[in-house]
């Protein structure tokens, strides 16, 4: 008997803004100071999202925006501040406690 696994994609559960939302609060915690780690899950919620329609709104092109949350890039805070507000979210500092 064989058994067929398949790559787990968190973009897959992410249906509703609760659900984003505890999604960035566990990457945070998890990630810790990790910039890459908080753009790859830009990443998967884009993904969640609709890419193309998001890319407009941040002001980007489908490409720039593919080329900015992959492994390989290294977008500017400039870039990620455009790509969370596209999708709703506001990035705020608070004192550690």
């Amino acid at each position: 008997m064989s058994v067929k696994l398949s790559r787990w994609d968190s973009a897959e559960y992410l249906k509703t803004d609760a659900d984003i939302q505890e999604y960035l609060e566990a990457i945070l915690e998890e990630g810790g100071d990790d910039p890459a780690y908080v753009v790859h899950a830009l990443g998967v919620i884009a993904r969640a999202k609709n890419m193309s329609q998001l890319a407009r709104d941040a002001g980007l092109s489908r490409e720039g925006l593919y080329k900015a949350l992959s492994e390989e890039g290294n977008p500017s805070f400039s870039t990620v501040a455009k790509i969370a507000k596209a999708l709703g979210l506001q990035i705020k500092f608070e004192t550690a406690a």
